[in-house]
C-alpha cells in the first residue's frame, strides 16, 4: 500500500466512548505528513453507537462516499465483544457494497485501536486486513502501520522520536542480555530505626546517601478476585507483603485497596459491588499487614469519604510512610468519590492539615489526573506547582513529586524531559530549610504493550528517560514508583513486581555507565529540551502570576475551586459535572509534535496570555455560582 495526495484518511468512534487522545495523536501525525485528515463530528459518532441497524451503515457508507475517504481508522476501549461486532458490522457493510481496494472500490485499508483481546479476535476475523493497535506503538511504528512512507515522515518526527529510538535499542539490548537478573537486593538496614514504627522515608534515603546510592523502589498491588471472600482476598494480600518483604527488593509496598475500603472503611458492604483491589475494612487488618510486611515502608491510597479520619488510621496502623492527595479529582467530577468538588477541596486541605502535624511527607496526586483528561503540559506542570504551594503554606516539610512520563502515550521523549524540568525547576523554586522536594518518576499508565517481553524493552527504556531527567545528580531520581511491566495484560504478582524492580536497577546502573563511557548523548545539553523547558517556564509562570493577581485567596478550597472552574487549567475531555464546569472544559488541546497544547476553535495554539484572558473573563460567573451554590443560607 502506498499513499498518494489524494488519500484522505478518517477517523470514527462511538460518541459514548471519551477515548479521543490516541485518535486526535494519530491524527496530528497524519497531518504533519501532509495527509488529509478528518475526525468524524458527533453526529457521526452517534450513527457509530448503534452500526447494528441498516439505515444507520447507511449513513456511514454515504459519510464516506462524500467525503472520499480512502482510509478508516476505528477507535473503541470498552467492552472487547462490542469492538468486534462495530468493525465487524462495518467491515461486512463495506464488503458487501464492494467498497474495499481489492474489489475496486475506494477503501485501501481499516485500522482499529482498541483493548488487546479484541485486537485478536478482529485480526483473526479479518485475515489481517483490518490493521490494528493494542497500545504502546511507537510513532514510527504508528506511521508505517498506518501505510505512510518512510520518506514521506517529516525530519521533525524522525529527529524527534530519535531519542525515543536510541532508549528502545537500550532496552532491548538490557532485556536480550539478561544481566538485570543478576542484580541483588540492597541492603539498607543501616539505621536503628529501619523497619520499626519509627521508620520514615527520609531516614532510609539519608541512610543510603553514606553509600553508593540506589533509589528507593515502590510498586502497588492489589490482589483480589471475585471467586474469594473477603477475608480470603485480604489473607492472599499479607502472603504476597510477606513475599515482598523476605525477597528484599521492594522498599515501599503501595497497597492498592478496594474502592469500597477508600469510600466506606468500617461500613456493612452488604452486596456492594469491590470494584478491584485489597478489600480492607477495619484497623486491625491494616495492623496485620504491617506486621508481616516488615522491614517494608507502606502506604496506601487516601480516602474518598471522610478522608481526614482515614488518614489517622493510616498514620496509627501502618505508619503511612506518606500521604497522597489528589485535591480536585476523586470526587464527582470523575465518579470516584460522593463529593463534590468544593466539599472534597475543603476535606482535603482539613487532611494536608493534620498530615503537616505528624511531619510525614505529601504527594500530590493531581499532574496526570489532569492529563488523563487531555490537559496540555502546561496545565500539568501549573496543577503540581499549585498543589505544593498549598501544601507548603499548610506546614507540609516534605513533598513527594510524582511525575508520570508517557502520558498521553504518544509524549516525545525530549517533551517528557522538558516537561519534568520544568516542574521541577518551579515547584524546587519553592525549597527553603523548612520544605524540601524528592522526585519521584514512573511509567504512564498507558505506556506499556501486553506483550510482556515488548513491554520489558519499554521498561528499561522509561528508566533511561527517568535518569536523563537530572543526568548530572547521582541522588536522582531518589525513589522509583516503579509499574509492573505486565501492567498492560495481567495484575502483576510479586515475582513480576520483582523481575520489574531488577530490570529498573540494572537499567539505571548501565545507563549511567554508558553516559560516563560517552556511548549516549548527554541529554543535559540537549538544545530542543532547553528551549521547550524555558517556554514551558515562561507559560507556566504567566498563568501562576494570572491565578495570584485574579482570584482572591487562591491557596484555598475557595480558590482552589474557581481556579478549576474559571478554566485555568483546561481539562477538554472532563465527564463528570459539565455543566457547573463548562469553563474547565471550555478549551480544546491538541498534540504538537509530542507535545500537548492548548488550541482555540481554529486549532491554532493559544498563548498563556490567551488562556488567563479566556479563565479571567469566567470569573465573575463562577463566583456568582459558587456563592449561589456554597454560600447560600450560610
Amino acid at each position: 500500500m502506498y499513499l498518494v495526495d489524494r488519500d484522505v484518511y478518517a477517523f470514527i468512534k462511538p460518541s459514548f466512548d471519551a477515548h479521543t487522545l490516541g485518535l486526535t495523536t494519530a491524527a496530528e501525525l497524519l497531518k504533519d505528513c501532509g495527509y488529509k485528515v478528518i475526525i468524524a463530528d458527533e453526529v457521526i459518532s452517534k450513527v457509530m453507537d448503534n452500526i447494528n441497524h441498516e439505515p444507520n451503515q447507511q449513513r456511514i457508507l454515504n459519510w464516506i462516499i462524500e467525503n472520499k475517504i480512502t482510509h478508516i481508522g476505528i477507535s473503541y476501549r470498552l467492552d472487547e465483544d462490542d469492538a468486534v461486532d462495530l468493525v465487524g458490522y462495518l467491515m461486512n457493510r463495506l464488503r458487501s457494497e464492494s467498497m474495499l481496494d481489492y474489489q475496486g472500490g475506494p477503501i485501501k485499508s481499516v485500522f482499529f485501536a482498541g483493548l488487546p483481546r479484541a485486537c485478536e479476535v478482529i485480526n483473526e476475523v479479518h485475515k489481517g486486513f483490518v490493521k490494528t493497535f493494542k497500545g504502546g506503538e511507537s510513532i514510527r511504528e504508528t506511521l508505517h502501520k498506518m501505510g505512510v512512507p518512510e520518506e514521506r515522515i517529516p525530519k521533525h518526527i524522525l529527529e524527534g522520536s530519535r531519542y525515543d529510538d536510541i532508549r528502545m535499542e537500550f532496552g532491548e539490548d538490557i532485556i536480550k542480555s539478561q544481566n538485570y537478573d543478576f542484580f541483588k537486593p540492597v541492603d539498607r538496614a543501616t539505621y536503628p530505626e529501619y523497619g520499626t514504627f519509627n521508620d520514615t522515608v527520609e531516614k532510609r534515603l539519608v541512610a543510603q546517601k553514606s553509600g553508593p546510592f540506589v533509589p528507593l523502589m515502590r510498586a502497588h498491588a492489589g490482589p483480589y478476585s471475585s471467586s474469594m471472600t473477603r477475608e480470603e482476598a485480604i489473607k492472599l494480600f499479607m502472603s504476597w507483603a510477606k513475599y515482598l518483604a523476605e525477597t528484599g527488593y521492594l522498599d515501599i509496598l503501595s497497597i492498592g485497596t478496594s474502592q469500597l475500603t477508600q469510600s466506606n472503611f468500617g461500613e456493612d458492604w452488604d452486596d456492594k459491588p469491590n470494584g478491584g483491589g485489597v478489600p480492607i475494612n477495619s484497623p486491625e487488618e491494616y495492623r496485620m499487614i504491617w506486621e508481616v510486611s516488615r522491614p517494608l515502608l507502606l502506604r496506601t491510597y487516601a480516602g474518598t469519604k471522610n478522608i481526614p479520619e482515614l488518614a489517622r488510621i493510616y498514620e496509627e496502623t501502618i505508619n503511612i510512610c506518606w500521604h497522597a492527595l489528589s485535591l480536585w479529582w476523586f470526587n464527582k467530577l470523575d465518579g470516584r468519590g460522593p463529593y463534590d468538588l468544593y466539599t472534597n477541596l475543603q476535606q482535603h486541605i482539613e487532611t494536608l492539615k493534620y498530615v503537616a502535624t505528624t511531619n510525614k511527607p505529601y504527594e500530590p496526586n493531581v499532574s496526570h489526573h489532569f492529563a488523563f483528561r487531555g490537559a496540555d503540559d502546561v496545565t500539568y506542570i501549573i496543577s503540581a506547582y499549585l498543589a505544593s504551594k498549598l501544601a507548603k503554606k499548610l506546614g507540609i516539610k516534605t513533598l513527594i513529586l510524582q511525575n508520570m512520563l508517557n502520558t498521553p502515550r504518544l509524549t516525545w521523549g525530549i517533551q517528557d524531559l522538558a516537561k519534568s524540568r520544568a516542574m521541577l525547576t518551579l515547584v524546587k523554586s519553592l525549597e527553603d530549610s523548612n520544605f524540601k522536594v524528592i522526585l519521584q518518576p514512573r511509567a504512564g499508565l498507558d505506556y506499556f504493550k501486553p506483550d510482556l517481553e515488548e513491554a520489558k524493552i519499554q521498561l528499561a527504556a522509561v528508566t533511561a528517560l527517568m535518569d536523563d531527567i537530572d543526568p548530572h545528580d547521582e541522588t536522582s531520581p531518589p525513589i522509583i514508583h516503579v509499574v509492573s511491566y505486565s501492567e498492560a495484560s495481567h495484575l502483576a504478582t510479586p515475582d513480576i513486581i520483582n523481575e520489574s524492580i531488577k530490570i529498573t536497577q540494572y537499567s539505571l546502573q548501565e545507563y549511567r555507565r554508558l553516559r560516563k563511557e560517552g556511548k549516549i548523548e548527554d541529554m543535559s545539553r540537549n538544545e530542543d529540551v532547553y528551549e521547550r523547558m524555558i517556554e514551558l517556564i515562561g507559560s507556566a509562570k504567566i498563568i501562576i502570576d494570572g491565578i495570584e493577581k485574579y482570584v482572591d485567596n487562591p491557596y484555598s478550597a475557595e480558590g482552589f475551586y474557581k481556579i478549576f472552574a474559571a478554566g485555568f487549567l483546561p481539562v477538554p475531555y472532563l465527564w463528570g459535572e459539565v455543566d457547573e464546569f463548562k469553563y474547565a472544559k471550555g478549551l480544546k488541546t491538541r498534540p504538537v509534535r509530542g507535545s500537548v497544547k492548548v488550541v482555540d476553535e481554529e486549532g491554532n495554539i493559544m498563548s498563556a496570555e490567551k488562556v488567563v484572558d479566556y479563565a479571567r473573563s469566567n470569573l465573575e460567573e463562577v463566583e456568582y455560582i459558587f456563592n449561589q451554590k456554597y454560600r447560600v443560607g450560610q
